[in-house]
């Protein structure tokens, strides 16, 4: 692998952004899509990808079953967690680690007077607390759990005329004979 390769796989290991990596390697920008494109296929640069992510994961402790974790939380939070059985509101130390990760905010809102207390001095009365819970976006989590199981799918349309259709074949050809030259 040569030093503009080596950059390419450093740089797409920043945003994983191939035609952009591209570019800041050094590689041409009107090209440099194209080119992102087929520097990807190349089995060292593959190498490369896989162990900077795996090192990076390794790193912050971001793991593929991290991110499934933290999206089954939000998808299958339920509310009544954050109250006692009275109905009061928990305390936020008392929350389990679930139901700590759904909440996306709070708000509390004291509402309070100053009166007078014994000997004359001023006491604060707390006669009122509000408190809002902002809570992650639950049908957001259920969609990209549900896009990781594949229960959606997603078409693609492409619509070609009768004369444009060879081109794209023979194209298609040239690739794989390419790629199949490099393996």
């Amino acid at each position: 692998m040569n030093d503009k390769q080596r950059r390419f796989a450093e740089e797409y290991i920043i945003d994983l952004n191939a035609t952009q990596a591209a570019i800041r390697a050094g590689y041409s920008p009107r090209t440099a899509g194209a080119m992102g494109f087929d520097l990807l296929k190349n089995p060292e640069i593959q190498a490369v990808i896989r162990k900077a992510q795996d090192a990076r994961a390794e790193r912050t402790h971001i793991t593929q079953d991290r991110v499934l974790q933290e999206i089954a939380r939000l998808a299958f939070f339920d509310p009544r967690k954050l109250y006692d059985e009275q109905g009061n509101i928990k305390p936020i130390h008392e929350l389990d680690d679930d139901t700590a990760a759904c909440i996306g905010g709070l708000d509390v809102l004291t509402t309070s007077r100053v009166e007078d207390g014994k000997e004359g001095e001023p006491v604060v009365v707390i006669s009122e607390v509000t408190k809002k819970f902002k809570i992650w976006d639950k049908n957001s989590a259920l969609e990209k759990a549900g896009k990781h199981l594949k229960l959606f799918t997603d078409v693609s349309e492409v619509k070609l005329t009768m004369d444009e259709l060879p081109k794209k074949l023979e194209e298609a050809r040239k690739r794989v004979a390419a790629s199949r030259k490099k393996d």
